[in-house]
C-alpha cells in the first residue's frame, strides 16, 4: 500500500542559513559550512520560508516513507553541528599494559603504543574536519567537529584498532571506549 503524501518540516534558527539545490543541502552557520548530497533518496526538499524547510513524498512505500524523517533528522544534525559542534570523549581502559596515545599532524593523526603489550604501532588518521586532542584527565582523549558522522566514524576507528584478538574478550577489556557525548559549546 502507497502513502499519497507524507511530510515533515524542519525550523531554521536565525544565525544558520540553508540552501537547497537539487537535494543537495548546504548548512551555514557561525562555525562552519556542511553540506550533503540527499539524491539516493527519491523525495521533494523545498525551502518554504526563510526559516523552514520541507521534506515530501508522494506515492511512496513504507520505506520511501520513512527516508523523509531521516532526512529532517540528518538535516537537524547539520544544523546542531554548525552551530554547537559534536565532542566525543574517548577512555583508555586497560588492565596491565598502560596504553599510550599519542596525537600527532596538528590533531589529525592519534598512534596507539603499548596496547596489550604489542610492539606494533597503530596509527589512525582522522577524517577531514575532525581534530583530536588529549583531554586535561588522564587517559583520555577529545575529537571535535561540526559533521556528527565523521566525528563518530573516526571514534569508531580508534575503538576498532584497538581490538583485542586471539584472546577471550570478556577477560581482556583493554581498548579505547567512547565514553561521553556533547557538544563543543554548551548551553
Amino acid at each position: 500500500m502507497k502513502v499519497i503524501q507524507s511530510n515533515e518540516c524542519v525550523d531554521i534558527p536565525e544565525n544558520v542559513e540553508i540552501f537547497v539545490k537539487s537535494r543537495v543541502v548546504t548548512v551555514k552557520g557561525p562555525r562552519g559550512t556542511l553540506r550533503r548530497s540527499f539524491k539516493h533518496a527519491r523525495v521533494d526538499i523545498t525551502k518554504l520560508t526563510k526559516n523552514k524547510i520541507k521534506v515530501e513524498k508522494w506515492f511512496g512505500t513504507k520505506k520511501e516513507v520513512a527516508a523523509v524523517r531521516t532526512i529532517c533528522s540528518h538535516i537537524k544534525n547539520m544544523i546542531k553541528g554548525v552551530i554547537k559542534g559534536y565532542k566525543y570523549k574517548m577512555r583508555y581502559v586497560y588492565a596491565h599494559f598502560p596504553i599510550n596515545a599519542a596525537i600527532t599532524e596538528k590533531g589529525t593523526v592519534v598512534e596507539i603504543r603499548n596496547f596489550l603489550g604489542e610492539r606494533i604501532i597503530r596509527r589512525v588518521t582522522m577524517y577531514p574536519g575532525v581534530t583530536c586532542s588529549p583531554s586535561t584527565q588522564k587517559d583520555e582523549i577529545v575529537l571535535e567537529g561540526n559533521d556528527i558522522e565523521l566525528v563518530s566514524r573516526s571514534a569508531a576507528l580508534i575503538q576498532q584498532s584497538t581490538l583485542v584478538k586471539d584472546k577471550d574478550i570478556r577477560k581482556f577489556l583493554d581498548g579505547i571506549y567512547v565514553s561521553e557525548k556533547s557538544t563543543v559549546e554548551e548551553q
